[in-house]
């Protein structure tokens, strides 16, 4: 099981075609379509009984909850059931549930409580190294990508040189940076993985020449291979960025405890090679969650502390165009979390099949609009390519919201 999902709908249609997939009676679409204006809950796959309890204790509350068409007579073992409720109602329904501790319930109890709390209070700050501090909550931070490899599927962000690779981030510090992510292996689409020796001579001497450099300036290392990580700390990063979301390297978890840095989770389904090779899903957003709480109970296990992480729904990376259309859509899914998001859209290509836009240096005004929208909801950081460009989309957005 997994935790509660916060789901809001773009539209009637989508909604009704949530309640449809879920096994709803038709008749009861209308009454469900009035009540969609509270939050709505997705539990995914519970005992029928827990369900036709938690029907009722939210109908009496003033609520009320979809569950499968058949869950009433129990036809179905198990259906996902969505709650509608305010907050009231929901705090409400957990009070109740302390005193039926069956069917599942009393787990459920705890999912919703700690879901319930994780959506009305904001993200906490990231410490850093040193006595540093990123803070959340005012307005969006931005990650500036610096890529020291030749084969980044966007050219501009390549860097060959340490003397580019200074003058790049300088720049970006101008344009008002908030961390720098630095990588040196290609995630591409299609791409193969390199060894770390190579791995070691491109990304080390980048993170110290950016240390020495700027000694204040958050850094971030993008790697998935537990011994980089740790020499990537040892060279001065602060920020472990692991697209694999500890999936690649069985020591990762474990050694990365060790360092006391942030570390991003990121979800992937497959490998950079074989990715994009028709990725499919029943479920996105459910199946999405369910990994990065894996994740997060493995995170939990080899001693990292939840307070260091940061969780990013993988956009790109085994998806479709509209599997990313959706996540970016309901960004709010990943809110009971109570974790700092990260959204990584810079001029990918599924911005490239909305646009009709097939190579990424077209796609500049895409990203922003993504940015954007990112800003408009809270995210707490976008990693993209163009900072500065990306940089004033995000001011004039909290100067609307008069967070600025």
């Amino acid at each position: 099981m997994t935790r509660p999902i916060l789901l809001s709908f773009a539209d009637e249609e989508e909604f009704l075609s949530r309640l449809r997939s879920l096994g709803c009676d038709p008749g009861g679409l209308p009454y469900f379509l009035a009540k969609e204006k509270t939050f709505s809950l997705l539990l995914k796959a519970i005992d029928t009984r827990a369900a036709n309890a938690l029907k009722q204790e939210m109908l009496s509350r003033g609520g009320d909850a979809a569950v499968h068409r058949n869950a009433i007579d129990r036809g179905v073992e198990r259906t996902d059931c969505i709650l509608f409720g305010n907050e009231k109602q929901l705090c409400l329904l957990v009070e109740k549930l302390k005193a039926m501790p069956y069917w599942g319930l009393d787990q459920i109890r705890r999912d919703l409580e700690e879901a319930l709390l994780s959506m009305t209070r904001p993200a906490e700050g990231l410490d850093l190294p040193r006595g540093r501090r990123l803070t959340f909550g005012t307005r969006t931070l931005v990650m500036g990508i610096l890529n020291v490899t030749s084969d980044s599927f966007y050219p501009g962000s390549r860097i060959g040189t340490l003397k580019e690779l200074i003058d790049r981030a300088g720049q970006m510090v101008d344009e008002g940076v908030d961390i720098i992510d630095i990588g040196a292996e290609s995630t591409r689409p299609g791409s193969e993985s390199i060894d770390e020796t190579t791995e070691r001579k491109r990304l080390i001497p980048a993170i110290e020449t950016l240390r020495e450099r700027f000694p204040d300036l958050p850094l971030s290392a993008d790697t998935y291979k537990a011994a980089i990580a740790e020499e990537a700390v040892a060279a001065g990063a602060d920020i472990i960025n692991d697209i694999s979301g500890f999936g690649f390297d069985r020591a990762f978890a474990e050694r990365t405890a060790t360092l006391g840095v942030p570390v991003v989770l990121m979800h992937i389904k497959g490998h950079p090679r074989d990715m994009q090779k028709n990725p499919c899903y029943n479920d996105l957003l459910p199946e999405i969650a369910a990994f990065l709480e894996e994740r997060l109970d493995l995170a939990r296990q080899a001693g990292i502390d939840r307070k260091r992480i940061v969780i990013d729904p993988g956009i790109g990376f085994g998806k479709t165009p509209e599997h990313n259309l959706e996540i970016l859509r309901h960004l709010e899914a990943f809110r009971t979390f109570g974790l700092p998001l990260l959204i990584g859209h810079s001029r990918k290509s599924f911005l490239g099949a909305v646009l009709d836009q097939p190579s990424p240096e077209e796609r500049l005004e895409g990203t922003m609009a993504v940015s954007a929208l990112c800003a408009w909801q809270g995210v707490e950081i976008i990693r993209v390519h163009d900072v500065g460009a990306n940089r004033k989309v995000l001011d004039t957005i909290a100067a609307v919201r008069g967070t600025r």
